[in-house]
């Protein structure tokens, strides 16, 4: 066959309709059958209608070969049309393009293989976008702080400004954004990786609360902030991770200290309710908005203009913190969720007294 010949063939089987009357039918096998049984029924009609016509076995036979072909031809189309779409779906995804599905109206395995494709397809373009979101948005969190740092430098160096303890303290906050934009993607890796487990322990919820909080007091950025804690009974105890229940705290009153005005108060409390124990954290921020209280938890959210939401471009926050306290309660078989409040924000934590130890690393990946 010559190129052309070829040629007028994809043309030929281009504009063939795309007929997909066998869709309802869940057997491939009996699909196949049933163009065969059809297409030799269609053979033989032809045939001994034109030999009634006395056409002659010279015209008979072929005119029913045409026939029976372009019948199976058509159908066969309709049949094969998803492993088509997939093919053109798999070229468009090698020049980076996850948008492309599959007409999965078939009930068969290839009507099944179109719907594992879709799906495979929408988990590729959710990872494929989450990296782009962490690589913008870990660009962006870096240069913020290496900007304002390399400009403070750069004046005290050429004498522009002199090293007062404000200027070296705006150092220190920019300082301080590095190291914890770190640790959270320290934090996260091990997340993706499933290295994570929890290590038990009794803890004095008091004791641990003023010493979490206090080591927290010098990040207020000179706004002056007053931190309160209230644990009820005073000799409350929880089972849990110290170092997870850390990060829980941490980066929770860090997300209220971003979030609260000059002269402001953060409270942390803690209460036994039948067998959890409840942390509650709150501040006198601008609060957070309703269709926000979701979304806060999940990597790199962007909330509103008066959310809380802690990858909004005020709040220098970097999206991850908030994540990792919902992998890190979930991890415990707690949950965390943010509630009304009066003013401010309010994010409610429940532990269980004894937390169970999820089995599966696969569970403890950030979703």
């Amino acid at each position: 066959m010559t190129s052309s010949d070829s040629s007028r063939t994809a043309r030929l089987a281009a504009n063939i309709p795309d007929v997909r009357p066998l869709d309802g039918i869940r057997s491939l096998k009996v699909k196949l059958s049933l163009v065969v049984l059809v297409s030799v029924t269609i053979a033989v009609v032809i045939t001994w209608w034109g030999l009634q016509k006395e056409l002659g076995p010279t015209r008979s036979f072929p005119l029913a070969i045409i026939i029976s072909l372009a019948f199976t031809l058509i159908i066969a189309r309709g049949m094969t049309s998803p492993l088509r779409q997939m093919t053109a779906a798999v070229q468009a995804m090698s020049e980076g393009d996850y948008s492309q599905r599959v007409r999965a109206t078939s009930r068969d395995e290839v009507g099944q293989l179109a719907v594992a494709f879709n799906s495979m397809s929408e988990e590729i373009a959710s990872a494929d976008q989450i990296r782009r979101d962490v690589i913008a948005n870990v660009s962006h969190e870096l240069r913020t702080p290496v900007a304002a740092l390399h400009a403070q430098l750069e004046n005290l160096v050429d004498g522009v400004i002199e090293p007062t303890p404000a200027t070296l303290n705006t150092a220190l906050v920019q300082t301080e954004r590095l190291s914890r934009l770190v640790s959270y993607l320290l934090d996260l890796s091990r997340i993706e990786a499933g290295a994570a487990e929890l290590k038990i322990s009794e803890i004095d919820v008091l004791d641990f609360l003023d010493d979490a909080v206090g080591s927290l007091t010098m990040l207020d950025a000179g706004k002056n902030i007053e931190f309160v804690v209230d644990v009820y009974p005073e000799d409350l105890t929880l089972h849990s991770d110290p170092e997870r229940l850390r990060q829980i705290v941490t980066n929770l009153v860090q997300n209220s200290i971003r979030h609260s005005p000059y002269g402001g108060t953060v409270y942390v409390t803690a209460r036994a309710e039948d067998d959890e124990i409840v942390l509650e954290f709150l501040d006198e921020g601008p609060g957070i908005q309703k269709e926000d209280r979701e979304k806060i938890f999940q990597r790199f959210a962007r909330g509103g203009p008066n959310s809380t939401t802690v990858n909004h471009p005020t709040s220098g926050g970097t999206g991850i913190g908030l994540a990792i306290v919902r992998w890190a309660v979930d991890l415990h078989g707690g949950t965390v969720q943010a509630l009304d409040s009066l003013h401010g924000a309010r994010i409610q934590v429940r532990l269980p007294s004894a937390p169970h130890v999820h089995q599966r690393d696969e569970e403890n990946k950030l979703t």
